[in-house]
């Protein structure tokens, strides 16, 4: 039936009226029946809470070790005998099948739901929670709606919620995701534009999207250290960002020098393996007493 299924949707994908015959050879269509797996393991995921929320820290430069008061929601699907499958095996499946609204609210209302109870057991310390959302999340009219109810039925300030989207999400319709950003941030939510520099046109969507903060490409990052170019970029998006008022975030830190030189361009937050690794949610450290 799977592989039924893949030759269904390359002919869909190929236009109106088209046949598209099972070749096992064919290496397209083996990629489709993969991708097929994973949808159904992800519509199983949603339909029984079969994903994970994981966190990683994001720090002040200047503090670098204070990685627990703002934090990025990382996702992640439960395999078999405890595995836990990165988002980076899946995700693709999932925007190529339409199933990202879907998965994005997962992450919202069980993030939410999560924050609420760490209020309610006296937590205070996290100040700003970062959520990815994808670009068809952004076309998608109803989901300004479903954050609304969420932070209504969780009781949760809109402050502490920062959505990430990234410059190929906003690529596609930019009039649309324009009109989601300024009606979420009508809620009081933020929002920061992810992987910023990865694009050619990444200083015109800084212009035009009404963000609150940019996170740098990791691309630049990692080798930040030895690569004279990418600090001269890291350099010209961080000062531009600054004239615009705009909180800056590097990701992919990796050492310590690293934080140094980040520190001397004047960046603002810092993420990556050298300030805190990926943790489950679940293990977030709650009040003592």
């Amino acid at each position: 039936m799977s592989r039924a299924d893949a030759a269904c949707y390359a002919a869909k994908d190929s236009g109106r009226n088209r046949v598209h015959l099972y070749d096992p050879g064919d290496r397209e269509l083996s990629l489709r029946q993969g991708q097929m797996t994973w949808v159904s393991r992800i519509q199983r995921a949603l339909d029984e809470d079969g994903f994970q929320l994981f966190y990683q820290g994001i720090a002040p430069v200047t503090h670098p070790q204070n990685t627990n008061s703002h934090i990025e929601i990382l996702l992640r699907l439960t395999g078999d005998v405890d595995e836990v499958i990165p988002s980076g095996a899946f995700i693709p499946a999932a925007e190529r099948y339409g199933l990202m609204p879907e998965v994005d609210y997962w992450v919202v209302e069980h993030c939410l739901r999560w924050l609420s109870a760490y209020q309610a057991n006296g937590g205070a310390e996290i100040k700003r929670c970062a959520i990815n959302l994808s670009g068809a999340t952004l076309g998608n009219d109803k989901h300004t709606a479903r954050i609304r109810d969420c932070l209504r039925r969780h009781h949760i300030d809109p402050q502490l919620i920062c959505f990430e989207i990234t410059e190929t999400s906003t690529m596609a319709n930019v009039d649309q995701a324009k009109r989601f950003i300024n009606e979420v941030k009508q809620l009081g939510c933020r929002f920061a534009l992810d992987d910023l520099g990865s694009g050619l046109s990444s200083f015109g969507y800084l212009r035009d999207l009404d963000v609150d903060l940019v996170k740098i490409d990791g691309s630049f990052i990692r080798d930040l250290d030895s690569n004279p170019i990418h600090r001269a970029m890291v350099e010209a998006i961080v000062g531009i960002a600054g004239v615009m008022g705009l909180g800056s975030i590097a990701e992919f830190v990796e050492n310590a020098r690293v934080v140094e030189i980040l520190r001397e361009i004047g960046v603002d937050y810092a993420q990556g393996y050298h300030l805190a690794r990926p943790r489950p949610l679940a293990e977030y450290p709650l009040p003592s007493g």
